[in-house]
């Protein structure tokens, strides 16, 4: 087995019914049950313009070489309707690992979930209209990728400072985008289910001017902050 240049055609994949249900909850609300530590870097950001508001799917990751993305090929001719392609890239911003072909192709004829890349995109007008599918990148660049490898698909991967598992729940809306642990994620539903419940109960409190605020003073006595009625001396 030649490691970091292999293709994994299996993975385990999360329970497809926990999987939908996560569509309901924004992903601010899920990462606040995981204890705010699942979120990708803010740099990849949505790059598309997705009709729905949230994406959910199960992890096809992709290993790259930097600037590369021969396994990102490879991957689109594997994903499926319920996957989400997540691909690692080293942090490099030098060359664009995908553009209008490639993903038109993942739209409409893979019809798949989305695309997260740790790296820019090409042809920014036309993917940015893309509205069947979430594409999230770091931005955009003319510069184009290499096809020659090495590189890796369906193994664990880094992206965004968060590690990803093949088959991992991935969800996305505008915020960004958050990795859910398979073996995890029923857990993480359930508890994600109470939390958006009290969370919408709090914003209808302040609509209504009752929001309860006491913790702010509470926690600045606790952390001994001093409170001081003057200003600043100069």
């Amino acid at each position: 087995m030649s490691v970091g240049n292999r293709v994994f055609l299996q993975r385990d994949l999360p329970d497809p019914q926990v999987m939908e249900e996560f569509r309901s909850l924004p992903a601010a609300n899920v990462a606040d049950t995981m204890g705010r530590s699942c979120a990708l870097s803010s740099e990849i950001r949505l790059i598309s313009s997705p009709k729905a508001p949230i994406m959910v799917g199960a992890a096809l990751t992709v290993k790259a070489r930097p600037g590369d993305n021969l396994m990102l090929h490879k991957a689109l001719d594997m994903a499926g309707e319920n996957d989400v392609i997540v691909v690692s890239n080293d942090g490099d911003r030098t060359h664009s690992l995908m553009g209008e072909i490639m993903a038109v192709y993942a739209q409409h004829t893979r019809k798949i979930r989305g695309i997260v890349l740790d790296g820019p995109i090409r042809d920014y007008e036309e993917l940015s209209q893309l509205d069947e599918m979430f594409l999230y990148a770091t931005g955009s660049t003319p510069g184009g990728p290499y096809k020659e490898g090495p590189g890796e698909v369906n193994v664990p991967i880094s992206i965004g400072n968060i590690a990803v598992e093949p088959g991992d729940i991935v969800l996305g809306d505008r915020d960004g985008v958050i990795i859910i642990p398979r073996l995890d994620a029923a857990q993480i539903l359930a508890e994600a289910k109470k939390y958006a419940e009290a969370d919408a109960g709090k914003v209808e409190a302040a609509k209504k001017g009752a929001a309860k605020r006491q913790w702010v003073a509470d926690t600045l006595e606790k952390k001994n902050v001093e409170i001081i009625d003057g200003k600043y001396p100069r």
